[in-house]
């Protein structure tokens, strides 16, 4: 009778669960067909579960970042403030000394005069120069025009105020430069490059609207920005009464200023503030400021450029000195 029957596998036994003894419920097909037509393993940085995947993110986005800021040649809109890009601008900063951490040229590109002196350089010079694809330069400059070769400059390394000004302190004679909204990287790789020639111990800059250490600031400074430190202070004027308290003269550079730059003569540390050519000083850190002085100058010319304006003030300064 059926379901009497003492043949053995007559009656099909049903299991209770994966781990039980007997057979399980099938998976129609659906695991065959899933483990079909897959291809390759992705590279890591390819899979978003993957640490590598998420480093490429963060490193896109940085690029994204920095494509958002405008520039010269030495910092083209999407190379961002620590690229160098295209043949000339490299060939510059190279000759120029700026810092570099990474040389890149891209494979295929057309060997010029330029190009051969860049490889020359780099090779002299123990450069690291890494050959990258086309598509992987695009990426690393944010899409500028790089003509397949590009300088990534190291983050520069700010100073505090408070150590500048205690070197200034400790100095023989000492000299210190405060720029407020000198927004263009070259007036502040210029004033760098006075101040070095004239002693000072450092530069000040504001943390907001003003010029930062750039590729252009590095190129001004003919190489200045290597031997005096660039102090970044979160307020202006907050380091501007912490220096008076310490002993410090605050001269504002200003055109209505009541004495000129050549008439003042200082025994204790000097920190002189340099406005923007088209502002000037702000009203707080004119508020702040033990004098302003001004230079005499025709009365057709309206102002002088902020890096001409501090050097001649440095001049006169250490001169009186």
């Amino acid at each position: 009778m059926p379901g009497n029957s003492s043949r053995q596998g007559a009656v099909r036994k049903t299991g209770k669960g994966i781990g039980a003894k007997g057979r399980s419920v099938g998976s129609g097909g659906q695991v065959r067909r899933g483990l079909e037509g897959k291809g390759p393993t992705p590279k890591a940085e390819d899979r978003p579960y993957h640490k590598a995947y998420r480093s490429k993110e963060l490193a896109e986005r940085s690029v994204q970042k920095r494509a958002g800021t405008s520039g010269s040649r030495t910092g083209k809109p999407g190379a961002g403030p620590e690229w160098v890009v295209g043949r000339n601008p490299v060939l510059e900063a190279l000759q120029a000394g700026l810092p570099v951490k990474t040389a890149y040229v891209a494979e295929g590109a057309e060997r010029d005069d330029r190009l051969r002196e860049i490889l020359t350089f780099t090779a002299t010079n123990a450069m690291p120069m890494l050959q990258v694809t086309r598509n992987e330069m695009d990426r690393l400059t944010g899409g500028a025009v790089h003509q397949g070769v590009a300088l990534q400059l190291p983050s520069y390394e700010y100073a505090h105020p408070d150590d500048v000004l205690g070197d200034a302190l400790d100095a023989k004679i000492g000299l210190l430069v405060a720029l407020d909204q000198i927004t263009d990287p070259r007036n502040l790789g210029a004033v760098i490059r006075s101040a070095a020639a004239f002693g000072a111990q450092g530069v000040i800059i504001p943390e907001r609207r003003s010029a930062q250490m750039t590729a252009a600031a590095w190129k001004t400074s003919a190489g200045a920005a290597a031997r005096i430190p660039v102090a970044k202070a979160t307020n202006l004027n907050r380091v501007l009464v912490q220096a008076a308290d310490m002993g410090f003269t605050i001269v504002g550079l200003a055109g209505e200023g009541e004495v000129e730059v050549s008439e003042l003569s200082f025994d204790g540390p000097v920190l002189l503030v340099v406005g923007s050519e088209g502002d000037g000083l702000s009203r707080l850190v004119r508020q702040n400021c033990t004098f302003l002085a001004r230079i005499p100058i025709e009365s057709s010319v309206e102002s002088l450029n902020a890096g001409v304006a501090a050097g001649i003030a440095l001049y006169e300064i250490a001169r009186n000195r």
